[in-house]
C-alpha cells in the first residue's frame, strides 16, 4: 500500500508541475512588471495596420509558422549564423513577412521595460491585435512565453503544414502539435484573408501529377480563369492572388464558401473537403452567424498559442528578435 501511496503522491506531483508551467501562461502577465506593455503593442498596430491592412494576414501567417516549429517561441524571426540555415530562409518562410514591424513593436517595448518581453508574446499580441484592426475577430492571448535560442531551416520545412499537403499530411502535422480536425478547419478559415503567390499552387493549375495535367479537385473554370488573368506561366513566383477571391480584406465565411464550390486556392485548402469530418464542420459553419465561426476560431487561437511555450526559467528574453543574447 505504501508503495501505491508513493505513486500516488508522485502522479500527484508530475499533474501539478505540468499544471504549474501550464499556469505560467496567464492574461496578464506582465501587469506588474511591465504594465503598459500590451497597450504599446496594440496602439502601434492600430497606428499604423490600416497603412497596410495586408500586413494582418501576413502577421498571423507569421504566428502560425512559428507556432509549429519549436513552439511558439520567435524562433521564426532568428536570422541564420555562418554554422546554421535558420528557419526563416526555409521555402515555406521566404514569403513571410513583418519581421520589420515586429521590430520597432519590440524597441518600444524595450524603451518601456527592457528585457521584460519576450518576442515570442509580441508576435502572438501583434497577430491578434492586427486582426482585430482590420475587422476581425478577437481572441485572448495569455501572455508569459519565453524565446527559443534554437532555429533550424530543416525542421521548418518538415513541420510547417504546406499548401500541397493532402488531408493525410494536414492531419499528421496538426496532431503532432496537439491540434485536432476542428483545428485544421478553424485555422485554416484565417485564408479568408490574404494573398498567395502563384508558385504555391501552379502545379494544380499545370502539373498536377507530373505529367503536366490539372488537379481535378479544382473547379475547371476558376483554374481557367487562374491561368488566363493571373499565372499565366507555370513557372511564375512573383504574381500574388488572392486567397478569397471577392473579400480578402473582410474576415468572413467566403474561404468556407469557396471551399464547397471547389475554389480552394491550394491543395490543402480543398483537402477539408476530402474528409466526411471536416467537410460536415465546413457546412456547419456555413449555416450558423458569422459570430459562431468568430468564437470558434478565438478558441483554436488561443490553443494554438499555446503549443509548447517556454515559461519559467526556459528560453530567454530576446533583446533583439533577430539574434540570440549574447
Amino acid at each position: 500500500m505504501g508503495g501505491i501511496r508513493c505513486f500516488g503522491i508522485a502522479i500527484l506531483v508530475l499533474i501539478g508541475f505540468l499544471g504549474s508551467t501550464q499556469a505560467q501562461l496567464q492574461l496578464g502577465f506582465y501587469s506588474k512588471n511591465c504594465p503598459k506593455a500590451e497597450k504599446i503593442i496594440q496602439d502601434f498596430v492600430n497606428q499604423h495596420i490600416h497603412n497596410a491592412p495586408s500586413l494582418a494576414a501576413a502577421l498571423i501567417r507569421m504566428h502560425f509558422h512559428d507556432c509549429f516549429v519549436r513552439g511558439c517561441d520567435a524562433s521564426l524571426l532568428l536570422n541564420s549564423t555562418s554554422n546554421n540555415q535558420a528557419e526563416k530562409v526555409a521555402t515555406p518562410n521566404l514569403t513571410v513577412r513583418g519581421f520589420d514591424f515586429i521590430d520597432r513593436v519590440k524597441s518600444l517595448v524595450e524603451a518601456e521595460c527592457p528585457g521584460i518581453v519576450s518576442c515570442a508574446d509580441i508576435i502572438a499580441l501583434v497577430a491578434r491585435d492586427s486582426i482585430v484592426a482590420t475587422g476581425g475577430p478577437f481572441w485572448r492571448v495569455p501572455t508569459g512565453r519565453r524565446d527559443g535560442t534554437i532555429s533550424n531551416r530543416s525542421e521548418a520545412l518538415s513541420d510547417i503544414p504546406p499548401p500541397t499537403g493532402n488531408f493525410s499530411t494536414l492531419q499528421t502535422l496538426f496532431s503532432n502539435v496537439g491540434l485536432n480536425l476542428t483545428d485544421l478547419v478553424l485555422l485554416s478559415g484565417a485564408h479568408t484573408i490574404g494573398v498567395s503567390h502563384c508558385s504555391s499552387f501552379s502545379a494544380r493549375l499545370y502539373n498536377f501529377t507530373g505529367v503536366g495535367d490539372q488537379d481535378p479537385a479544382l473547379d475547371s473554370e476558376y483554374a481557367a480563369n487562374l491561368k488566363a488573368k493571373k499565372c499565366t506561366n507555370p513557372n511564375d513566383n512573383t504574381t500574388i492572388v488572392e486567397m478569397d477571391p471577392g473579400s480578402r480584406k473582410t474576415f468572413d465565411l467566403g474561404y468556407y464558401s469557396n471551399l464547397l464550390k471547389r475554389r480552394g486556392l491550394f491543395q490543402s485548402d480543398s483537402a477539408l473537403t476530402t474528409n466526411p469530418t471536416t467537410k460536415a464542420f465546413v457546412t456547419q459553419l456555413l449555416q450558423g452567424p458569422i459570430q459562431n465561426f468568430y468564437d470558434e476560431f478565438a478558441k483554436s487561437m488561443e490553443k494554438m498559442g499555446r503549443i509548447n511555450v517556454k515559461t519559467g526559467s526556459t528560453g530567454e528574453i530576446r533583446k533583439q528578435c533577430a539574434v540570440v543574447n549574447s
